[in-house]
């Protein structure tokens, strides 16, 4: 058994044990063998189908070993998958249809920053706890209107200081941006011109994409006319790697920076020689491979890029969110406890909002007031280097 499945069968069976004799003791409840139903809304077709593939691999990896350990002392979790065609309104009958179902525990959503600010009202009207994927603030903030919406992804605030700290280092004074049009593009661009005045960089030019571009050879040259000191790519994976090779296109020779959101698969592919040298903003588990594993919560993270990569031929770096949703709704509902196959959803999401975990993606802390669990210490820095990813030295 994997240092990761052994300490989270040990965790899960102690707090399972404490619970079952406090039972014992007043006569003894039924033990609950329901199943622990957990939907998932996804991108599977359309413009983010790429991303939502590698929720969907995730989630069905995640669940399958939670299954297999034997740490749910006889329960088993059930995943429920919708299609949303990369649409926000086909998102929310998913959503709708989900909070309907009265065997559902809880739902995870996928990157689709619009899909889950547009589900912020629906999930809190059906009181159904939620994790997006999603990296837009909106999607949790203000916290006091989205109590039963949860958020597992970087935030743009903590990006963007991760690269200005970056840019600093290597003595930056001017940026081309080029950024996706919704609300994690906006948000990242008002984060980015913050940090960028603490230190006296600034923005040339900006320009924004649109989703479904794939045309970028446009905004990409108006970036590259600028003649910044460095761009910075702040869109999706797919439209990082395209948005990289348009600016290399422009006759653009300076450095590429990439904030979180942009990471995608671990190998670069065609944009590779494009992106030689790019810098990200990323957790550590992308480049897990590079890095020795000297405590249980990285012994944990570098087993699951193994078995990621062992089961699909290569490794996606937004993953272990997807991951660790699972793990925390399993978690959450174990330590909620309640009547054998009663799904209480009140009192998972009183759970869900005090959760603290190392997970797979980096430490995890959930609080009444931060309903966005990722802590700015998951982030480090890598380098593309020969067609991959690597932790840059």
């Amino acid at each position: 058994m994997s240092p990761f499945r052994s300490a989270t069968a040990t965790a899960l069976v102690s707090t399972l044990l404490v619970t079952t004799l406090a039972g014992c003791q007043f006569g003894g409840d039924e033990q609950d063998t329901s199943p622990i139903v957990i939907a998932a809304d996804l991108e599977l077709s359309g413009a983010a189908a790429g991303v939502g593939k590698a929720y969907r691999q995730a989630l069905e990896l995640k669940v399958e070993q939670l299954n297999a350990s034997g740490a749910l002392n006889g329960r088993k979790v059930e995943l429920l998958l919708k299609d949303n065609r990369s649409d926000a309104s086909e998102s929310l009958r998913n959503i709708v249809d989900f909070s309907n179902d009265k065997r559902v525990t809880a739902i995870v959503m996928g990157g689709c920053n619009e899909c889950a600010v547009g589900a912020v009202r629906t999930v809190n009207e059906n009181q159904i706890p939620t994790i997006a994927l999603a990296a837009a603030g909106a999607v949790v903030n203000p916290v006091a209107e989205r109590r039963y919406m949860f958020k597992l992804a970087p935030n743009a605030e903590d990006n963007a200081a991760a690269l200005t700290v970056e840019l600093r280092r290597r003595n930056i004074e001017t940026v081309g941006l080029l950024r996706s049009n919704d609300a994690y593009g906006q948000e990242g661009a008002k984060a980015l011109r913050r940090e960028f005045d603490k230190v006296g960089i600034r923005v040339r030019t900006e320009a924004s994409v649109r989703g479904t571009d794939t045309e970028l050879d446009g905004p990409a040259g108006r970036v590259a006319a600028a003649d910044p000191d460095a761009v910075v790519i702040w869109t999706p994976p797919e439209q990082a790697m395209l948005a990289s090779s348009a600016v290399k296109r422009s006759n653009y020779t300076g450095p590429l920076f990439l904030d979180a959101a942009a990471a995608g698969d671990l190998f670069l592919g065609p944009a590779a020689r494009a992106a030689e040298r790019a810098t990200l903003v990323f957790t550590q588990t992308m480049v897990i491979d590079d890095i020795i594993a000297t405590t249980p919560a990285k012994a944990a993270r570098r087993q699951w890029f193994q078995d990621y990569t062992a089961r699909y031929g290569g490794y996606h770096g937004s993953s272990s969110f997807a991951a660790d949703a699972i793990q925390l709704i399993a978690d959450s509902e174990l330590r909620a406890g309640g009547p054998a196959g009663e799904v209480d959803r009140k009192r998972l999401r009183d759970v869900l909002e005090t959760s603290q975990m190392d997970g797979l993606s980096g430490p995890i802390r959930m609080t009444p007031d931060n309903h966005s669990g990722l802590m700015p210490q998951a982030l480090t820095t890598l380098v593309a280097r020969n067609g991959r990813w690597r932790l840059s030295s």
